[in-house]
């Protein structure tokens, strides 16, 4: 069971849903507490410990049977178990007669467990998918598709649809044989539910085994270190899958230090103005020392060029940030082109991954538009709510501006605002004297200036957030 857990939990990952290693073990611990006797039981104790947002519910609801359908088979009525002996005798005449003549074998198994009333076991399921794989000269069962496509496809396969013509050929030779109009309804009515349960579990191993696919694909993708290094350039051409993994894992990797360096720095700076006040009573001798609270949480305003050549690594950016959420007081969020925009209600309606494909709408502009001058001047003048004293203001873009000249005054007010102001260059420094790019200018004026060409150092500059 541990293993299947683990699986469940990596396959929810890679759908999207943010489950950390505490929760994973919760889930354990839980199942443990509750059993597994029970799969009612099971679903609600994975849910409650894995499921944080109502979105992410859907997606536990699609993946949980694909990972617990459990091994025994599932409980089934026997068709025509309240016939008398001699129809009885009949029903199982016809029935061998059937399978003897079926030349498909995958058929013959559904069949015969829908009309005796034997379930297969998710084994059996299993194996008869892997015999047909191996048949159609398939290594595995629906391979690299998504579960529902895999399950309706393996439903095809084995020719599921033809339980439905075998049924009705065997009930029409019951009826020849003399039957009862009732015992042939019967057997009709308990052999459909038998037939929706087979189906039910074809469709549901078929989607796990994809599942398991796709799960081996992803472990084959390149590592992490290697993404680290790769050129920020090249971001556009990373599969969206590894983007939200490298996510994941840099994000619990900065906030892991994050929380080593609350836990050192729980005591602060000595503040001496509160040591004498709080020792009046000691004739200003310092017998309790009282310390400085410091703020651990950032407030960050984001400024991020979304034109063509900034796209990917702002987009980036933005999930990585959106990622902490934890850790971080306030984040408002702003992308600029030939004009401005507040995206922040995009990320607060949308998943991170979804938002960022739709904030570049949000903005005008085209080849060479863009325009950092008017994109300060509407922050000054629309936006200086985003920013106060304990506000890190964070420009990640290459500091080109094609339509104007470098506006200092609006930025130099956003300066006096701010607690400090970061800029985030991709472009080499050997670059950024170019006429049409301003860096020369804004960098001096700024708090601090990273050069971030690949995502090993983007991700240092984020971690320095939090230092």
């Amino acid at each position: 069971m541990e293993d299947r857990i683990i699986e469940f939990v990596r396959a929810m990952r890679a759908a999207g849903v943010r489950i950390s290693v505490a929760e994973g073990l919760d889930a354990g611990r839980a199942l443990e507490s509750a059993g597994i006797n029970d799969r009612a039981i099971v679903r609600a104790a994975l849910s409650a410990t894995l499921v944080k947002e109502y979105r992410d519910q859907e997606t536990f609801n699609e993946m949980f049977p694909q990972y617990f359908g459990f091994d025994q088979p599932p409980a089934m009525e026997q068709p025509g178990s309240g016939m008398s002996q001699e129809d009885r005798e009949k029903l199982e005449q016809i029935l061998q007669q059937m399978l003897a003549n079926m030349s498909s074998e995958q058929l013959r198994q559904l069949f015969e467990s829908m009309m005796t009333g034997e379930g297969m076991s998710r084994r059996d399921v299993r194996e008869l998918l892997e015999m047909l794989a191996q048949q159609q000269g398939q290594g595995q069962p629906s391979q690299n598709i998504p579960g529902p496509w895999a399950a309706r496809k393996a439903l095809r396969q084995v020719e599921f649809e033809k339980l439905e013509e075998l049924l009705k050929e065997l009930l029409e030779r019951l009826r020849e044989e003399g039957v009862e109009a009732q015992q042939v309804e019967q057997v009709e009515q308990q052999a459909q539910q038998n037939r929706a349960q087979l189906g039910q579990q074809v469709a549901e191993e078929a989607a796990a085994g994809a599942r398991r696919s796709m799960d081996d694909e992803q472990r084959e993708r390149p590592s992490l270190e290697d993404l680290l290094d790769q050129p920020i350039e090249q971001l556009e051409y990373t599969e969206p899958d590894d983007l939200r993994r490298i996510i994941a894992r840099l994000a619990a990797q900065i906030r892991t230090r994050a929380s080593l360096r609350q836990k050192r720095a729980t005591r602060g700076a000595l503040d001496a103005k509160r040591t004498i006040r709080a020792n009046m009573r000691y004739g200003a001798i310092p017998m309790e020392l009282q310390h400085r609270t410091r703020r651990q949480k950032p407030k960050l305003t984001i400024i991020c060029d979304v034109s063509g050549s900034m796209r990917p690594v702002s987009s980036f950016m933005l999930q990585l940030v959106y990622a902490l959420q934890d850790q971080i007081s306030r984040t408002r969020p702003f992308v600029y082109y030939r004009t401005l925009a507040d995206v922040a209600s995009d990320f607060n309606e949308l998943r991170p991954e979804e938002a960022v494909s739709i904030v570049p709408t949000r903005v005008q502009g085209g080849p060479y538009q863009t325009h950092l001058g008017g994109a300060l001047r509407t922050l000054a003048g629309e936006h200086l709510d985003a920013i106060d004293r304990r506000t890190t203001v964070i420009f990640l873009g290459d500091g080109d501006d094609h339509l104007g000249p470098p506006n200092t005054s609006d930025f130099q007010q956003l300066k006096r605002r701010a607690r400090r102001i970061l800029w985030l260059n991709p472009e080499h420094p050997y670059r950024w004297e170019r006429e049409d790019n301003h860096m020369y200018v804004y960098g001096p004026m700024c708090d601090a200036v990273h050069h971030v060409g690949n995502l090993r150092q983007l991700v240092a500059a984020v971690d320095n957030l939090f230092g």
